[in-house]
């Protein structure tokens, strides 16, 4: 934790993200900042996909900021275990996608058309930190993160944060580096251009 408090207006957090920071309410509820000294990213080269994960590609479809207040709601449900997720940060990060900066990507039940799973995240230049995900059918948020991988090796994307290690994404290829190492590998990534690229703005 780097400081307690401030607002979450999108000047404030994406200034945060550009210096190795992102947003976590305390459980008391003051807001905190956190610049991890072990940080999870996902190699762009190192996605884990199982035979049933292709087998998943074929049974979903898969939209980009179609339904993003659908995703960020997904993964805000308080029935989620260790949910983190309050309505000011609803708020703040759906601000960040009417102006462009915030994304989701979308998974749907092919037959029944019904929003499945998904994953958010701020995307400046070549980074993509993602904020979090979630799946209310198998592997669907595993198709989700497989869409943005593909997406940032197809836009010259450099960076996809995932904040912190857990089991899930360790199983997906995500791998620790330290605080100097990502900070290294940001700079890179936020003077890159990506898919999302609205760093000239």
């Amino acid at each position: 934790m780097i400081a307690v408090g401030g607002g979450l207006d999108p000047g404030t957090i994406l200034d945060a993200y550009r210096r190795g920071m992102f947003p976590m309410h305390l459980q008391d509820g003051r807001l905190a900042w956190w610049s991890p000294v072990e940080r999870a990213i996902l190699p762009l080269d190192g996605l884990r996909v199982s035979r049933s994960m292709r087998q998943s590609t074929r049974r979903y479809q898969v939209t980009v900021d179609r339904d993003f207040d659908g995703v960020i709601r997904g993964c805000a449900d308080p029935a989620r275990e260790h949910g983190w997720i309050t309505d000011e940060i609803v708020e703040a990060y759906a601000e960040l996608h009417r102006l462009g900066w915030a994304h989701s990507i979308e998974v749907w039940d092919n037959e029944e058309e019904e929003l499945v799973g998904g994953l958010y995240g701020v995307a400046i230049g070549g980074l993509f930190a993602g904020e979090s995900m979630f799946h209310r059918s198998r592997d669907a948020s595993k198709v989700a993160l497989i869409h943005l991988v593909v997406m940032m090796n197809q836009g010259g994307g450099r960076l996809i944060d995932v904040q912190w290690l857990t089991d899930h994404l360790e199983s997906l290829g995500a791998v620790v580096v330290g605080r100097e190492e990502y900070l290294r590998r940001l700079d890179h990534a936020l003077a890159a251009p990506g898919p999302f690229d609205r760093s000239a703005g």
